[in-house]
């Protein structure tokens, strides 16, 4: 036989709907001996009020419930929690059935009586397709958020900021990361999830200035099909979706003084409600956050709640600017010059000796993210292997204030690769990104968008 995927070793959730109660029982303790938390519901409406309290990995799901039918319980099931695997338990004689269901969403069928084996195998299959899943989401918005940058470092302030966000990574403990804009601070929010044994779990990102606090609630909490005006279906939202992972609040300083309540109340209880719903439902969430604002000042300015704060500053990560860690200039620019002229297929590999000078000579006012704007400029403009000191836009040249002009070097430019050196260029040497938003011409909430489609990291 077979040997069935072994289960991770929290176990899933997985949840079991038959209105026979031995066979409930027998389900229970064969799943529980496997490793998993299991939950058992005698009928639809119990399967429904189990999931709005709690989110499932894996449901066990019996064709026939008394006088209600599993094979109308499975699209509500499907509806409450799309990513769930769906594993049919159903008699001999009701096997075409089963594969109606399978039609309908279903990923799997078990012909009763089973063997425990059998059922073992059946979930382990399951658990681990969804554990594929979101290991998969995961990667995919370390891709959307941009590169993960590169954390190596030959300077011994940010040697220690490493060091200590190391130490904290395998704790739950809340952290913030201070630090100037444009520093890395999402670079290094990433760095403790995948440190951390959650690193398989969902790294899920709030980006708390790019919307309004209406819309920005429904993105955190999620909502109910019907609370408010569009709202056309129901959303689980990034907490939800961070569930046994990282949830990281980017610009923290900036989420809403009247949501700051709910806010609180997640962090302290890890509970919440749904925009539109009652329901209070629970999240195994780490929370990260980051600013670059000052939170003290705030809360004597009564910008910021002083019990909010306490919760966030269990642990403390400053990051230095980049004038303050000039050891890493130059690694920084060739590992992002390597990066952009693969992504645009141009020929530039390193820097001439007066392009070296004029790099480390700046002081980097927008740090890390002005670096790697200045370095993607320079990467699609060079037409040789080497970039001069002319390709490089900085210190007001080029693309800097007082109208300079920008040279046109090697083949032409999409409009698409001229708009995100633009964007680029502003976002890297505006203070912050509603200055860089107000620079360009659009708000906030388009500029996020902006560079989420060109990959313009925070």
């Amino acid at each position: 036989m077979t040997d069935a995927p072994k289960p991770p070793t929290e176990g899933a959730r997985i949840l079991v709907v038959d209105d026979e109660a031995a066979i409930l029982r027998t389900f229970r303790f064969c799943l529980e001996d496997a490793g998993h938390r299991v939950t058992a519901a005698a009928s639809g409406s119990e399967a429904l009020d189990a999931m709005s309290r709690e989110i499932f990995d894996v449901c066990i799901l019996d064709l026939r419930l008394g006088e209600e039918s599993g094979l109308d319980l499975l699209p509500r099931l499907k509806s409450a929690a799309p990513w769930l695997k769906v594993v049919i338990a159903t008699a001999h004689s009701s096997v075409d059935s089963a594969v109606d269901a399978m039609r309908a969403g279903a990923e799997d069928y078990l012909v009763k009586p089973c063997s425990p084996e059998q059922l073992k195998f059946a979930a382990a299959r399951q658990v681990e397709a969804r554990r594929l899943e979101t290991r998969l989401q995961t990667l995919e918005q370390q891709v959307d958020c941009g590169p993960a940058g590169n954390l190596d470092t030959r300077s011994p302030v940010m040697a220690r900021v490493l060091d200590e966000a190391r130490r904290v990574a395998d704790t739950n403990a809340s952290v913030l990361i201070l630090g100037e804009s444009g520093t890395g601070k999402g670079v290094l929010a990433r760095a403790i999830h995948l440190w951390s044994p959650r690193r398989e779990k969902n790294f899920a990102t709030i980006n708390c200035p790019s919307l309004s606090a209406e819309l920005l609630e429904s993105e955190m909490f999620g909502h109910r099909k019907g609370a408010f005006t569009g709202a056309t279906e129901s959303t689980q939202g990034r907490v939800s979706l961070a569930d046994g992972g990282t949830l990281f609040m980017d610009e923290v300083g900036d989420f809403p003084l009247n949501l700051q309540p709910k806010l609180l109340r997640f962090v302290q209880e890890r509970e919440y409600e749904r925009v539109g719903d009652p329901v209070t439902r629970t999240a195994d969430v780490r929370i990260v956050a980051a600013t670059n604002r000052d939170l003290k000042a705030m809360v004597e300015a009564n910008a910021f709640r002083e019990d909010l704060l306490y919760r966030l500053i269990v642990i403390t990560l400053t990051l230095p600017p980049l004038r303050e860690r000039a050891e890493d200039v130059l690694a920084i620019a060739e590992s992002c010059l390597v990066e952009f002229a693969r992504s645009y297929g141009r020929p530039a590999r390193g820097f001439t000796r007066a392009a070296a000078s004029r790099l480390l000579g700046y002081r980097w006012p927008g740090n890390v993210r002005e670096l790697r704007n200045v370095i993607e400029r320079a990467a699609i403009l060079c037409p040789e292997t080497e970039v001069d000191e002319r390709h490089l836009a900085i210190d007001g040249d080029a693309a800097g204030e007082g109208g300079g002009t920008v040279t046109r070097i090697g083949a032409p430019l999409t409009l698409e690769a001229i708009e995100r050196a633009h964007i680029s260029a502003i976002v890297g040497s505006a203070p912050t990104l509603e200055a860089a938003a107000k620079t360009l011409g659009i708000d906030s909430s388009t500029l996020y968008r902006k560079r989420k489609q060109y990959g313009i990291g925070a």
